[in-house]
């Protein structure tokens, strides 16, 4: 064995390179195989070596850049470099420009938006029911609530959600939740409800011969709210004892007197002052506090965190009460701009650009044009208004009657029965106890005609009607029963039959019946 240094050649022996005069070929022809050494006037070897740039071909390639047409980026997870002419339109923007807010649904359920710094409550959820295709877009609200505290407040429209968030704890479990909120200007219709004549202070404007409720709408109308007065129930400080004590709003600020009830100067001692605070709605105060009833708000400083030392709980011997006492803290802080918010919640609808038309119907629906096939000369289009809404009310009566018919019939099995279509609707919240239902009702507000329907826990079978009225929860049971082979329900012992929980919805709707108001506000769970 050879072994060889160098570059190498393979040359056969015996053969020979001859010139063709007319540029022939190379010859090869051998029979051994030998290795030498490269011929040593080989032409050098030559490494490449970086090339610098000029600024004159980085502005030609900008140019070009430039003048490519955007594309739409197929695949926006993968982020694109900077002077792209690729769209990356769809990343989160920039966090100087927007931040992540998370809002909570009423299954506990959570959905996160962008929002600028200075996006108020109204925007925010005027997003998310955009976001979360709701079918209305009224009366929504945020609600800020502590779980650990037992704590919660529906924001203002015009407050800052980014301000709000700045004032919690880092290590608290404090949240956002978008609901529904049907009484957050309930006072401004019915202000009589809101603020009973014998809370409001006996000031001079009363004994002028101005009734309590018209001294009430006239101070409503200027953006502020009546002196009120009345015992609550304070907890002491470090203490688990509950004291009565006589307290006094004005517009300088809440007081309670020293001697009883009175209101002399030298008895009045000052407890808050209105511009720096917030009143909470305590939730399950009994376990959290010891409360004596579960009426009872807080207030605390609005700038500082949310602390069980800073608190001041107050309890209200009755939910029309505390009402009145959560309303006039409101009216007294923030004055005209409540009365400012409250114009813009009833013109909001009005102004949604695009999607919605002023009757509420969306652009598609409006597309649809009513038709009448009874003739027999073939259909025609009703141009009338009133006939057309006529003539849809018939029709879905028509549909109803054929339903109850085809599902009420005795030869059908119960398991044939759509008996179970209600689980499907906004009203019905299942298995649901008595207590968590008026929480329910309560935290959407406590106006006329809100209503759920329930199963009931004592009654197998049966189910419970849980309606407000005159900030009261009232139940109804709802009893199945049969007759002539057909299962029916009824609420006054089968004087009015109802084929389905639809049916019964759909009547009390427009009769009230044996109810004390019609039914008008579901009570909703909120999905995000």
């Amino acid at each position: 064995m050879m072994e060889v240094a160098g570059p190498w050649t393979e040359v056969f022996e015996g053969s020979e390179r001859k010139e063709m005069s007319e540029g022939a070929e190379t010859l090869l022809g051998s029979s051994t195989l030998t290795l030498a050494p490269l011929v040593a006037d080989s032409p050098p070897l030559h490494r490449s070596r970086p090339i610098l740039i000029t600024s004159n071909r980085v502005k030609d390639v900008e140019s070009f850049s430039s003048s490519v047409p955007s594309i739409p980026n197929p695949f926006p997870e993968l982020c694109s470099p900077p002077k792209s002419p690729v769209l990356v339109s769809s990343l989160p923007p920039r966090s100087r420009d927007k931040h992540m807010l998370k809002v909570y649904g009423g299954d506990s359920h959570s959905r996160s938006v962008w929002v600028s710094p200075g996006a108020t409550a109204r925007e925010v959820c005027h997003m998310l029911v955009q976001t979360a295709h709701c079918s209305d877009q009224e009366n929504w609200a945020l609600l800020e609530f502590h779980p650990t505290l037992g704590l919660e407040r529906c924001l203002e429209d015009h407050e800052v959600v980014r301000e709000v968030q700045a004032t919690w704890s880092l290590k608290g479990d404090t949240r956002l939740v978008f609901c529904k909120n049907y009484a957050k200007y309930e006072f401004f219709r019915k202000p009589v409800l809101f603020f009973p004549e014998s809370m409001i202070s006996d000031s001079a404007d009363v004994g002028k011969g101005m009734t309590s409720s018209e001294l009430i709408q006239n101070l409503l109308k200027s953006g502020t709210c009546p002196e009120i007065q009345g015992f609550l129930q304070v907890k002491e400080p470090s203490r688990k004892a509950w004291k009565k004590v006589y307290f006094f709003l004005r517009r300088s600020g809440l007081y309670c007197s020293t001697k009883g009830f009175s209101k002399e100067p030298r008895h009045l001692q000052y407890v808050a002052d209105l511009e720096d605070l917030n009143v909470y709605t305590v939730v399950n105060s009994r376990k959290l506090y010891g409360a004596p009833a579960d009426f009872t708000f807080c207030i605390k400083p609005s700038r500082n965190p949310v602390r069980a030392q800073d608190l001041k709980i107050l309890c209200a011997e009755n939910e029309q009460t505390r009402t009145c006492w959560t309303s006039a803290f409101r009216l007294f802080k923030y004055g005209k701009q409540l009365q400012c918010n409250y114009q813009l919640s009833k013109s909001a609808p009005r102004s949604l650009e695009g999607t919605k038309f002023t009757d509420g119907k969306s652009e598609s629906e409006a597309s649809l044009v009513a038709m009448d096939f009874s003739g027999k000369a073939g259909g025609r289009v009703i141009q009338n208004p009133t006939e057309a809404q006529s003539a849809e009310r018939e029709e879905g009566q028509a549909w109803r009657r054929r339903e109850a018919l085809r599902c009420s019939l005795p030869n059908l099995n119960s398991g044939a029965r759509p008996s179970s279509i209600h689980k499907s609707q906004p009203w019905f919240h299942g298995g649901v106890s008595r207590k968590e239902a008026q929480r329910l009702i309560e935290k959407q507000g406590l106006v006329d005609g809100m209503f759920l329907i329930r199963e009931s826990q004592q009654h197998a079978q049966c189910f419970v009607l849980s309606l407000c009225y005159q900030l009261k929860t009232k139940h109804y049971l709802v009893i199945p029963c049969e007759e002539g082979g057909r299962k029916y329900f009824t609420m006054d012992d089968g004087l009015t039959l109802f084929i389905d929980l639809l049916q019964l919805v759909d009547f009390h709707q427009i009769n009230k019946g044996i109810l004390p108001v019609c039914l008008k506000h579901p009570c909703v769970c909120i999905a995000l």
